[in-house]
C-alpha cells in the first residue's frame, strides 16, 4: 500500500483551517497542524488523529525548527493569517509590519522548507490563502489588503520557477468568510467606525450577489482541489470564491 501523503496547514486550528485540515484527513492524507500555539490545535489534532506543531511563522528559527519535526511534506496549505483592522492615516508602522510578517514572508519561509523535497520527489503542492482583498482594497484593512496582494505575487512568481520540477503553486481567494477571524474582524471595524456591528457584517455579506457568507467547508473543499490530479495543470492561480462579488 501506497505511503499516505502528508499535508500541513498552517494556522489550522480553527476557521478555514481547521476546516481544511478536517477535509484533508477524511481524504487519507496524514496531517500535521501548525500554530502560534499549541493550545490552537492540539483539541483537533486529538480529535482527528494529526500532529500538532508549534511555529511562528515569522520567524525563520521558528519555522526552521517546525519543519524539522513535521517531515517531509507533500502539501503546503499557508493558512496562517493575521488582520487588525485601522485606518491607513492610524495604522502603526509596527502594525503594518507584522501584517507583512505573518501574511507574506511566513508564507515565503514555509515554502523555503518544502520546496527541496518537492522538487526531489518530482512532486509537491503548496497553497497560500489569500482573500478577495488581495484583488481590490478595503477601507481599514490596507495593510491586510497590501500583505494578501503580496502572496498573490509571490503565488505568480514562485509557479514560474519550480512549475516544470511537478510543483504546483496557487492561491485561494475566499469572499467574506463566517469564521472567528472574520467575526473579530468585523467586530473591530465596526468599534473603530462606532458603527454597529449588524450593519457591517450585512454591508459585507450584501456585497457578494448571493448575498451570503461563504463557509470554512466550501473553502476547505476548493483548497484541497488543488491537490486533486484533475488540477495538476493549474499552476500561478488565484481561484476566487466570492460568489460573484468582483464580477
Amino acid at each position: 500500500m501506497a505511503k499516505a501523503k502528508h499535508v500541513v496547514v498552517t494556522g489550522g486550528g480553527r476557521g478555514i483551517g481547521a476546516a481544511t485540515a478536517r477535509r484533508f484527513k477524511e481524504l487519507g492524507y496524514r496531517v500535521t497542524l501548525m500554530a502560534r500555539t499549541r493550545n490552537e490545535i492540539e483539541p483537533l489534532a486529538d480529535e482527528i488523529g494529526a500532529y500538532a506543531v508549534r511555529v511562528d511563522v515569522g520567524d525563520p528559527a521558528s519555522v526552521e525548527a517546525a519543519f524539522m519535526a513535521a517531515g517531509p511534506v507533500d502539501v503546503l496549505v499557508n493558512n496562517a493569517g493575521m488582520v487588525r483592522p485601522s485606518l491607513v492615516m492610524k495604522t502603526d508602522v509596527r502594525v503594518w509590519e507584522e501584517h507583512l510578517k505573518v501574511n507574506l514572508t511566513g508564507a515565503f519561509l514555509c515554502a523555503l522548507k518544502v520546496l527541496p523535497g518537492m522538487i526531489n520527489r518530482k512532486w509537491g503542492r503548496i497553497i497560500n490563502v489569500a482573500g478577495v482583498q488581495a484583488l481590490r482594497g478595503d477601507a481599514y484593512l490596507a495593510a491586510y489588503c497590501a500583505s494578501k496582494a503580496g502572496l498573490l505575487g509571490f503565488t505568480r512568481a514562485l509557479a514560474m520557477e519550480v512549475g516544470d520540477q511537478g510543483v504546483t503553486v496557487n492561491a485561494i481567494c475566499p469572499g467574506f468568510v463566517d469564521s472567528p477571524l472574520m467575526q473579530s474582524t468585523v467586530s473591530s471595524i465596526a468599534e473603530r467606525a462606532e458603527v454597529p456591528v449588524e450593519g457591517v457584517f450585512e454591508k459585507f455579506k450584501s456585497r457578494s450577489p448571493q448575498n451570503r457568507a461563504f463557509t470554512a467547508e466550501e473553502i476547505a473543499e476548493a483548497i484541497s482541489f488543488f491537490a486533486t490530479p484533475g488540477a495538476a495543470a493549474m499552476n500561478g492561480q488565484s481561484l476566487v470564491l466570492d460568489g460573484g462579488e468582483l464580477a
